[in-house]
């Protein structure tokens, strides 16, 4: 919005001019997404408190979490309200890609507060079905897939690059031009420069791998105070720098990666949804005072997969959310392995609960997987210029 209220007015006065540019966009929605956490974020939770919106903590887990039973949850309105309101602002929505992370977020967060309100409100054990939530993650994907799959091909304008489906673009390899071509079927091999995988139709189902797995898998990782918030944080933040990268004809051109005109739009998104995040985490650091739900869980996994997708990026998000497969893995491992033998693996699954009841206090557990994160992405980030 204030790219098109503001910006023309660059004639009059050079500090409208500021509105063309990707990163300080990307900055005002950081701190407006903090700022409206910070307004709203005290009254939602008071809202959850009165109401008895409480979180039920497993019997069976660590001791320590029992004092936690009755936490307000569904603190992931807190997330979507504070990142949706300052892309609507900051960001240009004639993007598809930033189109297609806003639909995804908003999407899986809806899902999340379906699944929350049949558990804590209706009193459902079990809240949404798993089918019916695996349902609705698929039709996202199947939705994004052909989206992508389908959109026409269209020129930037002369001040600033809005669309995402990839065209030939012409970058230096070894001093000598080339022409590189991305097609909306394709992926993009990490460490590997001229090798990109063309999945034809498939595609679309590599889509719903992604955007249903890294959802699940952010939801497995909430477990501890400001454990999957952090996680989230870095992952949204790496992603958003690579869509800047790539987004910036130049940059492109350097990385030698085929150029993504609009993607960098993303980058104002991934601003928000950091804003978001650490103003959340303001609430959700140990002791919670409240907790995401799977409102914001399903949400955070819908941005986190439908960002790697954008930036054809899929097959790095096992590195980048390195934290998140780990989680989903152990869950997988610990299930089968009991199923066959009777036996655990880990003393709890998810992995975050193993290193708790080996004796890790909480607070360091996350602080480790922040750690372990933040070495991912830059591995993640490495790959860019290693290839």
């Amino acid at each position: 919005m204030f790219y098109w209220l503001l910006y023309p007015f660059r004639e009059a006065s050079a500090f409208f001019n500021l509105f063309g540019y990707i990163t300080f966009r990307a900055a005002g929605a950081t701190l407006t997404a903090m700022l409206l956490s910070f307004l709203f974020g005290g009254k939602i939770i008071q809202y959850l408190h009165a109401h008895q919106i409480g979180q039920e903590v497993r019997s069976d887990g660590p001791s320590s979490h029992l004092k936690k039973q009755g936490t307000p949850t569904m603190g992931g309105l807190i997330i979507i309200v504070s990142l949706l309101v300052p892309v609507l602002l900051w960001g240009r929505l004639n993007s598809t890609a930033l189109l297609v992370v806003l639909v995804s977020t908003v999407w899986m967060g809806l899902i999340g507060l379906l699944d929350d309100y049949l558990k804590v409100i209706r009193h459902s054990p079990k809240g949404l079905i798993g089918r019916y939530k695996l349902a609705g993650q698929v039709a996202l994907g199947i939705l994004v897939g052909v989206w992508l799959m389908l959109t026409p091909p269209q020129h930037a304008d002369s001040e600033l690059e809005l669309n995402f489906v990839p065209s030939v673009r012409t970058v230096n390899l070894d001093d000598q031009a080339q022409e590189i071509t991305i097609r909306s079927t394709e992926t993009t091999m990490p460490f590997i420069k001229s090798v990109r995988l063309n999945l034809g139709v498939f595609y679309i189902l590599l889509v719903v791998l992604v955007l249903a797995g890294t959802s699940n898998a952010v939801n497995l990782t909430d477990g501890l105070d400001g454990l999957a918030t952090g996680v989230s944080m870095i992952s949204i933040l790496t992603f958003g720098a690579l869509a800047y990268f790539l987004g910036h004809a130049n940059f492109a051109s350097y990385l030698q990666f085929s150029h993504l005109p609009g993607v960098g739009e993303v980058f104002v998104f991934a601003g928000a949804a950091v804003g978001a995040c650490l103003g959340f985490l303001w609430y959700n650091s140990n002791p919670a005072e409240v907790f995401m739900g799977d409102t914001g869980s399903l949400a955070l996994g819908g941005a986190i997969g439908s960002m790697a997708v954008v930036t054809r990026s899929e097959l790095l998000l096992v590195l980048v959310g390195g934290v998140f497969v780990a989680e989903a893995l152990s869950v997988m491992i610990q299930v089968g392995h009991f199923k066959r033998t009777g036996k655990r693996v880990f003393r709890m699954a998810p992995i975050h609960h193993h290193f708790e009841l080996l004796g890790w206090p909480e607070s360091k557990v996350v602080v480790r997987f922040w750690i372990i994160a933040v070495i991912l992405a830059l591995l993640a980030l490495s790959t860019f210029k290693i290839r």
